[in-house]
C-alpha cells in the first residue's frame, strides 16, 4: 500500500476488500449493480420518496407512470454507476481510454495552446467521475477537478486515491482561489461540478431550472471574469453500459436573456439551460435521488 495513502488501521480490511472488488471486470460487477439495483428501488426504497417528487417536479407534464418508468431506470443506471466508479480504482488507462470517448478533443486542445487554464463545467449526468480521469489519460497536459471533502476519513482517503490515480490532480474546494492565482498561467484544463446545491448564504443566483426556481454556485463566473479564462461545458452521453461519449461545448458570457431574468451572471445562465438539454434529452441519466430543492430563494432576494 502506498506510504502516501493515510487512512486509520481500523480500515484496512475494507480497503483492500475495495480494492480487490476493483480489480474485478465490469462485466462481473454489473452482476452486482444488478442485485444492487433490486435492493435500492425494490426493497430499501433508498431515497424513493426524493426521486420521485423530484420528477414530478421537473416534469409535470408526464404522467405518473411515465414518471415511475423513469425513476426505475435511474436507480438502474445510479447502481452502475456505483459500481463503475468502484472499478474505477483499479481500472488501467487503457480500458479508461477505450470506454470514454471525446467526440471533439480538437476544441479543447486548441483552447489549452493558447498558453493558459480552460475552465470546464461538468454535471451529475451519467457517470461523472470518470470524465476526469479519462480527461487525464487522454490530453497531454494537466486535468485537475475541483472537489469538497468527504466527512468520513476513510472513504475521503479511498476517493482521492480513486480520483487522482490515473494522473489526475485534486484541488479542495477551500482552495480553488488560491490555487488559481499561483498557477493562474499553467496551461491545463480544470473541471468543476456546478450543479451542486449552494448554501443559501452562499448562493447569488437564482432561475428558473426545471421548472423550479433554483440557486446555482457562481464560482465559475466568477474565475472566469477574473482571470478571463475560456470556458466549456462537458455534455456525458452514455453510448451503452459502461461507454460514453463526451462533448465540449462553448458557454456564453453574453446576456441572451432579459437581465431581469438572468441577473448578473450570463454565464451561470447559459450552463443552466445547457444542462436542463441534457436532462431533457435523457432523464434517467441525472442524479435524482440529491435533495436539489430543500432551499427556497429568500423573500427579499428577486
Amino acid at each position: 500500500m502506498k506510504k502516501s495513502i493515510d487512512i486509520p488501521f481500523l480500515y484496512y480490511p475494507v480497503w483492500l476488500l475495495l480494492k480487490g472488488l476493483a480489480a474485478l471486470p465490469l462485466s462481473v460487477l454489473y452482476v452486482f449493480a444488478n442485485f444492487l439495483y433490486f435492493l435500492m428501488y425494490h426493497v430499501a426504497g433508498y431515497r424513493k420518496k426524493v426521486v420521485l417528487q423530484n420528477l414530478r417536479s421537473s416534469f409535470p407534464e408526464k404522467s405518473e407512470a411515465e414518471l415511475k418508468t423513469i425513476a426505475k431506470a435511474f436507480y438502474r443506471q445510479f447502481a452502475d454507476v456505483i459500481v463503475e466508479i468502484l472499478r474505477m480504482a483499479g481500472m488501467p488507462a487503457s480500458e479508461m481510454r477505450e470506454r470514454v470517448k471525446f467526440t471533439n478533443p480538437e476544441m479543447l486542445e486548441e483552447l489549452v495552446a493558447q498558453g493558459t487554464p480552460v475552465l470546464i463545467l461538468g454535471t451529475h449526468v451519467a457517470n461523472w467521475e470518470w470524465a476526469l480521469s479519462a480527461a487525464a489519460v487522454t490530453f497531454n497536459f494537466p486535468a485537475e477537478g475541483v472537489y469538497k471533502k468527504l466527512n468520513n476519513p476513510f472513504f475521503e482517503s479511498f476517493m482521492r486515491h480513486t480520483r487522482s490515480r490515473l494522473g489526475a490532480r485534486l484541488i479542495e474546494i477551500k482552495q480553488t482561489s488560491r490555487d488559481f492565482i499561483r498557477h493562474r498561467n499553467v496551461p491545463r484544463v480544470v473541471a468543476l461540478l456546478s450543479d451542486q446545491t449552494p448554501l443559501l448564504h452562499e448562493t447569488e443566483f437564482w432561475t428558473e431550472f426545471l421548472h423550479q426556481d433554483t440557486g446555482f454556485y457562481v464560482g465559475a463566473e466568477k474565475l472566469q471574469r477574473m482571470f478571463n479564462y475560456p470556458v466549456l461545458f462537458l455534455d456525458v452521453k452514455r453510448v451503452k453500459r459502461g461507454h460514453y461519449e463526451l462533448t465540449f461545448e462553448p458557454v456564453s458570457t453574453e446576456t441572451i436573456v432579459p437581465a431581469t431574468a438572468l441577473g448578473d451572471f450570463p454565464l451561470t445562465q447559459d450552463f443552466v439551460n445547457k444542462l436542463d438539454a441534457a436532462i431533457r434529452r435523457a432523464p434517467a441519466d441525472y442524479l435524482w435521488t440529491h435533495r436539489r430543492w430543500k432551499r427556497q430563494r429568500p423573500a427579499n432576494i428577486s
